[in-house]
């Protein structure tokens, strides 16, 4: 069922002056942002960004990161940034790949997880919410 498209987004980012240091190389931590940007779409794909995790009742925060920087990455340069759904179950595990548009060459790998926490009592989900399971088009 990840095999869905719905389930994989790619975007594409021209490395802008801001997010790069002295040397003209991305910032360490920029490369969140991108990951960020990625992961806003895919989860607007099938319905489920973050205002409807709002009015869903529940808040996702990311618990855990990873990120291996393999080359870097410049100013000015057209990048792609992926995201595939690979967990949902109890979690939601998102993995991310940074290509150079034009060679294909991988830059950078990664992942986030975020966990459900139900917004009224803050107690953290150890389930992934029903409304996740609906969203994807999955019975829990």
């Amino acid at each position: 069922m990840l095999s869905d498209p719905r389930f994989h987004v790619e975007v594409s980012i021209t490395v802008p002056f801001h997010d790069v240091d002295a040397m003209e190389v991305v910032w360490h931590g920029n490369y969140f942002r991108y990951f960020e940007i990625a992961r806003e779409a895919l989860l607007d794909q099938f319905d489920y960004g973050y205002r409807a995790m709002r009015d869903s009742g529940y808040v996702w925060p990311v618990v855990d990161t990873r990120v291996k920087y393999r080359d870097v990455v410049t100013f000015g340069q057209q990048i792609l940034v992926q995201a595939s759904v690979l967990e949902f179950e109890n979690r939601l595990k998102i993995g991310y790949q940074i290509v150079d548009a034009a060679s294909g060459k991988r830059k950078t790998s990664g992942y986030t997880i975020q966990v459900a926490v139900d917004a009224a009592s803050g107690e953290m989900c150890f389930v992934s919410p029903e409304v996740l399971f609906e969203r994807m088009g999955m019975k829990p």
